[in-house]
């Protein structure tokens, strides 16, 4: 399993961050100053980390420095409330994988990490124009649906949500990857946008064919896979 350092001074954003990863199957360490932030990434095992820049103890720019001099592989994505150009090219040249600027959404900082880990990795993303499960399809090129050969409508938001399904076909979603991903909102446990939406493509794509390809995963969301009898 992936295991990433989240170096954040901020209560709030730091359990923000590893309980979102949590609900990605990403287990997540908190260091809330530099010098924890600093003995963790030298002495622990992580897959990456990712480190505010402005901490107390140490400064971000320091902990990238000595990381990139002891564990010079490992990656490291920066954050920082500072959107300055002269601050991500520093960020860059000392050698940062990436540089992502407060505020941002989850899905955004989930997807440049997995992108990172994909090239560390050596793996290449999947560039396919049609997405398909059992006898689903969906033209992304031409935005439309099918299942058994038979088309089915759907609305801008539903299209959206089933090609990211499909995208991350057999992963746990949880809402508030849905939320920020297809709504480009922070989900709000009080909003049933995500359930009511999902509810809706149920009705659309299980509710006449077998087998059932959209399933709820208690305590996280949802999944679309193909599961047996």
């Amino acid at each position: 399993m992936t295991r990433i350092l989240i170096v954040e001074d901020q209560q709030y954003a730091a359990t923000y961050l590893q309980k979102g990863l949590q609900e990605n199957a990403v287990l997540a360490d908190i260091a809330a100053n530099g010098v924890d932030g600093l003995h963790l990434a030298m002495t622990q095992a992580y897959d990456l980390i990712v480190l505010d820049m402005m901490l107390p103890g140490i400064d971000g720019w320091s902990i990238l420095e000595l990381i990139r001099r002891e564990k010079p592989s490992l990656p490291v994505l920066c954050l920082t409330a500072r959107d300055g150009v002269e601050d991500r090219v520093r960020g860059l040249e000392l050698g940062a994988d990436d540089y992502v600027v407060k505020p941002f959404a989850f899905s955004e900082l989930l997807a440049r990490i997995r992108v990172i880990l994909r090239r560390v990795q050596g793996v290449q993303p999947q560039r396919d124009t049609v997405l398909q499960i059992a006898d689903l399809e969906l033209d992304l090129l031409g935005r439309k649906a099918t299942r058994g050969g038979q088309r089915i409508d759907l609305t801008l938001k539903e299209f959206s949500l089933l090609a990211l399904l499909l995208r991350r076909t057999g992963e746990a979603l949880s809402r508030t990857v849905l939320a920020e991903q297809v709504w480009d909102m922070h989900f709000d446990s009080d909003t049933n946008v995500v359930d009511v939406a999902v509810r809706r493509l149920r009705a659309k794509i299980d509710a006449d064919f077998t087998p059932k390809l959209i399933h709820s995963v208690r305590g996280v969301g949802y999944v679309l896979e193909l599961r047996g009898a």
